[in-house]
C-alpha cells in the first residue's frame, strides 16, 4: 500500500437524521440491488412521517445546527416528482436558524439535471451523494448500472456548479472488477475532488442477479483480505487528498446478515481497514529503522485501539515476526502516522 503523508485533520463529523426511501422510481435494477434488504425499509414514508421523525429528532439531537436530514436508501431524484416534493416540503420546515442545517440525499448520476438541482436547491438541500460505484465502464455495464463513468463526471460538474456539497460512493468487488480496476476507480474518484466518500464492499444478497452469478460460479469475488486491503488503500488516498471518508462498510443490519450469501460484510469493516493502515505504517517504520526485539511506537492518542487492531491483532502480527511492540498515545501525531520512540 503506498505511503502518503496525511494531514492532521480529522474526518468531517456527519450527523444525519436518516430517512430510508425504498427502491421506487429507479430505471434500473443493478446486479447487487435489493434495497428493501439493504435499508430494512418495508414501506414508503409520507410527509407526515417525515415531520414526526424530524420533530422527535429536534428533541433528541444535541447539535441540530450540525445535523442534516438525510434521504437514503433509493435514488431520491428518480422517485415520482410529487412524492419527492412532498418529502422535501416536510423536511424543509425543519431547516434553518435554530433547526437542522440542511438536507442530504443520495441518487444516481444519470438522474441529475439542471431542473432537478434547481428544485433541490429551493428546498434547502445542501449535499448530494452519487452512487458512482465504479468508474470502469465495463464493470458498470456488467453490473447493469445503466450509466457510464462519464455520467458520473458530468453530474459532479453540475452539482458543483450549483454549490452543493458533493459526495461519491464507491463499491468494492463488483462482478468483473479486479484490484487494478478498483485502484483506478479510487484515483478517478479522487480526481473529481468530492467533499465526502463512502466505501461499500460488495455484499451479495439472495434474490439478486449478483447472487445468481455467485451461485453459478460465473462471479468469483477476490478474497475478504484483498477487499480490506483495497478499501484501506482507498481510505489512505482519499483522506490524504483531503476527502472525508464518512463511511466504510455496510451498516450492521439483521436484514443484511439474514439475506447475504457472499461478499465482504463485516460489522466492523472500517475498523479492520484502519487497523491494516496502521499495520502497514508501523511495518514501514520498523523496517526503515531495522528494528527487532522490541519497540515503542507512538500514534495519535485517539487511535491507540485502531493501531493495536481488533483483538490486538496487530500486536500479535508483530510478535509472530519477532518484534514485541508497545503502543503509546501522543495528541500531536497526525491520524494514521506512527513514530518510533527511543
Amino acid at each position: 500500500m503506498p505511503q502518503r503523508k496525511l494531514s492532521n485533520s480529522w474526518a468531517m463529523k456527519h450527523s444525519n437524521i436518516s430517512i430510508f426511501i425504498p427502491h421506487i422510481g429507479c430505471p434500473h435494477k443493478c446486479s447487487f440491488c435489493d434495497q428493501n434488504t439493504i435499508s430494512g425499509a418495508q414501506h414508503l414514508p409520507d410527509g407526515n412521517e417525515v415531520r414526526e421523525i424530524c420533530e422527535r429528532a429536534m428533541t433528541e439531537v444535541k447539535s441540530p445546527e450540525n445535523t442534516e436530514i438525510a434521504f437514503f436508501g433509493g435514488s431520491f431524484t428518480a422517485i415520482p416528482r410529487d412524492y419527492m416534493t412532498e418529502l422535501l416540503e416536510a423536511a424543509y420546515g425543519f431547516v434553518g436558524e435554530g433547526k437542522f442545517k440542511g438536507i442530504r440525499c443520495s441518487t444516481r448520476p444519470d438522474c441529475i439535471d439542471f431542473e432537478v438541482l434547481q428544485l433541490l436547491k429551493g428546498y434547502g438541500v445542501t449535499a448530494i451523494e452519487l452512487g458512482a460505484q465504479s468508474m470502469d465502464d465495463e464493470v458498470l455495464e456488467l453490473n447493469e448500472r445503466g450509466h457510464t463513468a462519464a455520467d458520473v463526471e458530468n453530474a459532479c460538474e453540475l452539482i458543483r456548479a450549483f454549490g452543493f456539497e458533493l459526495g461519491l460512493q464507491m463499491m468494492i468487488g463488483l462482478y468483473g472488477s479486479t484490484p487494478q480496476k478498483e485502484w483506478a476507480t479510487a484515483e478517478r474518484i479522487a480526481s473529481l475532488c468530492p467533499d465526502t466518500v463512502r466505501i461499500y464492499p460488495v455484499v451479495v444478497l439472495k434474490n439478486t442477479r449478483l447472487g445468481e452469478l455467485l451461485l453459478s460460479g460465473e462471479y468469483v469475488p477476490f478474497s475478504f483480505e484483498k477487499a480490506v486491503d483495497i478499501a484501506a488503500s482507498a481510505m489512505t488516498m482519499f483522506e490524504g487528498s483531503g476527502i472525508s471518508v464518512i463511511k466504510c462498510g455496510l451498516h450492521a443490519s439483521e436484514f443484511v446478515e439474514h439475506d447475504m450469501i457472499g461478499g465482504f460484510y463485516h460489522p466492523a469493516f472500517r475498523e479492520l481497514c484502519e487497523a491494516l493502515i496502521y499495520r502497514h505504517n508501523m511495518e514501514f517504520v520498523l523496517k526503515s529503522e531495522n528494528i527487532c526485539g522490541s519497540a515503542v511506537i507512538a500514534v495519535n492518542d485517539r487511535c491507540i485501539s485502531k493501531a493495536a487492531g481488533q483483538k490486538r491483532s496487530n500486536i500479535a502480527y508483530f510478535v509472530e515476526r519477532g518484534v514485541d511492540i508497545k503502543i503509546e498515545g501522543d495528541k500531536d501525531i497526525p491520524k494514521y502516522e506512527c513514530e518510533l520512540r527511543r
